[in-house]
């Protein structure tokens, strides 16, 4: 608890200065002001996380957040549970899509079992397991309190430790079987929406699955009785240990300053605790993509941000961070080698402000 009350104690702000820096120099570039769109945005929020306006490449690193959920006993998932396992195991052997994606564009993965239902002999993976699983949020919590707090400062400390060996940008991903339904019971009680807006279909249900899926969400929150204005008490109660954990990565990156990026929903939702925890948190995220699960818009519109892409994507994984990598490094280079309007003989007053028009 000690290591989560110091990291929400030394979240600030980004630097709101050097944004309005960043974004006189953008305005002055060679081009109508505005027409970069969110490459400008994504620059200036770059400023404002390293404090000036500049270039460079980043030490990328995806961290995988795997869990198993007990909730899978109620039918919520077409996977049986050992994909779990399984996929983890073919992180390590770099085949997955978020392996592929992290390749092209050298980013880096570290793949943590936080709570499998397995053991491995594989040094690839990280054991910083809590349990062989959460156990079924129909029945009942998923976890103690003492085990959420336990799996947040997980995240926290593998951001703390990979910042050490010089990663300054990270990705979030995760692994576990029936974990969009624990991200929807989450969404459902934190942002008060309904059932239909936070339940979708995950890994591919039939309609009859999900209003199966729908039900057992509902009876989780009935059983749980799991109270909003408590993030910790929510996600010990409906929550996943990968979910926590990754709440605890934005955290961590927040607190040391760095930019983190969201997958889709379940690192979403994460971030969304994290959000919950420490408002500033925000100012270091940026989402990769809008994911195909409903509940992913409500958490942008809560916490006031956009992603940038719309790929129709829900592999889950991180597999949209890669992306999202190659765009922020895009947008850094490209406005900090553009001419400025004195440079290009260009008189500024010719270019209305396409943000105004």
């Amino acid at each position: 608890m000690k290591l989560l009350q110091e990291t929400l104690r030394g979240i600030e702000p980004s630097n709101k200065l050097a944004i309005k820096n960043a974004m006189n120099v953008i305005d002055n570039l060679s081009k109508p002001i505005g027409s970069l769109g969110m490459l400008e945005e994504i620059s200036a929020k770059m400023a404002g996380i390293k404090g000036e306006l500049k270039y460079e490449k980043y030490k990328k690193n995806i961290i995988i957040m795997c869990g198993d959920n007990g909730v899978v006993e109620e039918g919520v998932s077409t996977c049986p549970q050992n994909i779990t396992r399984i996929v983890m195991e073919n992180f390590t052997k770099g085949t997955t899509g978020v392996c592929v994606l992290a390749k092209k564009e050298h980013a880096e993965i570290t793949v943590i079992d936080v709570g499998v239902n397995a053991d491995f002999n594989n040094k690839k993976i990280i054991n910083k397991k809590i349990a062989y699983g959460t156990k079924n949020i129909a029945k009942g919590p998923a976890m103690s309190r003492s085990q959420a707090i336990r799996a947040i400062e997980i995240g926290i400390e593998t951001v703390n430790e990979l910042s050490k060996y010089g990663y300054d940008m990270f990705g979030t991903g995760e692994m576990g079987v029936g974990n969009t339904t624990t991200s929807a019971a989450i969404l459902s009680v934190l942002l008060q929406i309904d059932l239909e807006s936070a339940v979708g279909k995950g890994s591919g249900l039939t309609d009859k699955q999900l209003e199966n899926k729908k039900s057992v969400v509902k009876k989780a929150i009935e059983v749980n009785l799991p109270q909003k204005s408590d993030v910790i008490d929510v996600i010990s109660k409906v929550g996943g240990f990968d979910i926590a954990a990754l709440c605890g990565c934005f955290l961590g990156a927040a607190e040391k300053k760095l930019p983190i990026v969201i997958d889709g929903l379940i690192s979403s939702v994460a971030a969304l605790c994290a959000y919950e925890l420490n408002n500033n948190v925000k100012d270091y995220i940026f989402p990769s993509h809008i994911s195909a699960e409903p509940g992913m818009a409500f958490v942008m519109k809560k916490m006031g941000i956009e992603p940038v892409l719309n790929l129709k994507m829900r592999l889950g994984e991180g597999s949209g961070c890669p992306i999202a990598f190659n765009l922020i490094e895009t947008a850094l280079y490209t406005i900090n080698n553009m001419a400025s309007f004195n440079e290009a003989g260009i008189n500024k007053k010719f270019y209305i402000d396409i943000r105004k028009a």
